[in-house]
């Protein structure tokens, strides 16, 4: 399965991320995602300073407002 950078405050979606098979690690940190297929952030720390510079190849979601179920989906419409 996929390796899925998390953010920490994120733990339904790591458990259900993890009940899926995949490897999940917490995001902390720029080099956390560096070697991930995707990566789920919160949307809580939203692009205030207008930085768009990105240290991962594979798609980020943004998880404000969605549900674990609906976030795991989006993982694997992502990674297929």
């Amino acid at each position: 399965m996929a390796r899925i950078a998390v953010e920490s405050t994120l733990t339904d979606v790591k458990q259900a991320l993890s009940e899926m098979g995949h490897d999940v690690v917490d995001l902390r940190t720029e080099q956390d995602a560096s070697n991930c297929d995707c990566c789920v952030v919160s949307g809580q720390d939203n692009n205030v300073m207008g930085i768009q510079t990105t240290s991962i190849a594979g798609p980020v979601i943004n998880a404000d407002g969605q549900s674990a179920n609906q976030i795991c989906d989006m993982v694997d419409q992502k990674l297929s």
